[in-house]
Formats: structure tokens, sequence, C-alpha cells
């Protein structure tokens, strides 16, 4: 305990967004805990996005999940893709912010309350390799595996792969991200037999339209995954 107040009186912990003080390691500062539009209330069950009004226990989809089927059971987000919640996912994805996946992944599993994740098996969405060697990192995968310690959960990093590298999707449409996705995701070959019978967890840092979840659902189902559910660090709430 004197060792950390050490360190705390030299090292004084900072906000995770803007550098600011903070009282705890890992936390953000009240402005920026403001400005970060965590998910509550009513929710999307297949997506997470905040639905107005509600009744305790009701289960409600959004307009965009009603529209285009979701081939997972359930689904949540921690945050919605905007302000502050954009700059931590842009952080953690472009700027080498690999501390961001454990306090991420604790606002997932708060997420995820009211969920039974009891004996699921916690994966991420995929990198193609050569993506990755650019990155060095896969940002789903640091979520994924410090998801799995807070559910204590069994994980698996590569359980999905990318079989054929597709273009940025940034700024294309729904339709066009579907017909991108289609195919480009299986199951590792030498993982396909962790996967059957079990109920998976993906995780991502973001969803927009669903593609890339719904390509990597559908990789798990083919494999034999008992179901599949999701969970994403920010949801874009308007999409097509």
């Amino acid at each position: 305990m004197n060792i950390q107040t050490a360190l705390h009186v030299i090292y004084p912990p900072r906000c995770l967004s803007c550098g600011g003080l903070v009282e705890s390691d890992f936390g953000l500062c009240g402005p920026c805990w403001r400005d970060t539009p965590f998910t509550d209330g009513l929710v999307c069950d297949l997506c997470g996005v905040p639905l107005p009004g509600g009744r305790p226990g009701e289960v409600a989809h959004c307009d965009a999940c009603m529209v285009r089927a979701r081939p997972w059971r359930q689904g949540r987000a921690a945050m919605l893709y905007d302000g502050n919640a954009r700059r931590l996912v842009l952080a953690l994805k472009h700027g080498d912010r690999q501390d961001l996946a454990a306090p991420c992944a604790h606002w997932m599993a708060r997420a995820l309350a009211g969920i039974d994740t009891t004996g699921m098996l916690v994966a991420p969405v995929p990198l193609h390799r050569w993506r990755l060697l650019k990155r060095r990192y896969n940002q789903s995968a640091l979520l994924a595996r410090a998801l799995a310690r807070e559910l204590r959960a069994d994980c698996c990093p590569d359980l999905l792969i990318r079989r054929r590298r597709t273009p940025v999707l940034d700024g294309k449409g729904a339709d066009d991200r579907f017909a991108l996705l289609d195919g480009a995701i299986v199951a590792a070959p030498a993982r396909r037999a962790l996967i059957a019978g079990r109920h998976v967890l993906l995780v991502d840092d973001v969803m927009t339209a669903g593609a890339t979840l719904t390509a990597c659902t559908s990789a798990c189902r083919d494999a034999g995954a008992a179901d599949v559910s999701v969970v994403v660090l920010a949801r874009v709430a308007k999409d097509t």
C-alpha cells in the first residue's frame, strides 16, 4: 500500500481521455464522463442503442434492427459512437492506446448486465493478416481478452479468420458493407471444435450497419455454434 501511495504521488492518476488529474487509475474526469454517451435505460435488445420510454423488463428493438434482421440472439453496446466515445475508440484503434482496453471492457461488461453470460465463449471480430501486420494489434482482440476476464469466461482470440482482404468500410452504405463481407469470415479450422455447441459472444469496437458481426455470426453458426450474441464498445446510432 505504501508503494502504491508513493507511485500515485510520483505518477498521479490521469483521465483516460484528456489526461487531467482524477481520483483513481483508469477513470474519466467529471467533464469527460459527462461528454461520454454511455448507454443506459431501455436499449435495443439486438444492438444496444438507447430507446425512449420503456418499462422494467421490456424487450424492444430499434428501427434499424426491425428493418434488417439480425442473426444473433442479443446485442449490447457500452456507448454511442459520438463525442468523447468516438475519441476513445479512435485512440484505441489507431492511437496505440492499448491501455484503454481494460476500462473499456469494464464498461462493456456493465452493458451486458442482465444477460446471462454463463458458459459463453468470447471471441473477437478478426482482422485480415495484412491489416494486423500493419496495425500490430487487433483492438477487438484486446477488448475480448479483457472482457473475458471481467466475465470470468473462456476466450479464443483466433476463433475466426478473415480469409480475404476487404476494403475499409468507412463511408460505404449498408448494402455495400454486407456485400463486401459476405463469405469473408470463417471459423479457423483448428478452432471449429471449440465452437460446436457453444454460445459465442462476439466482440468488436464499433457496430455501424452490422455487416461484420453478421458475417462473424454466420461463420460461428456454420461451425455449429448453439447460439451467438454480440457486444461492442460503441454503436453508431444512425445507419441504414
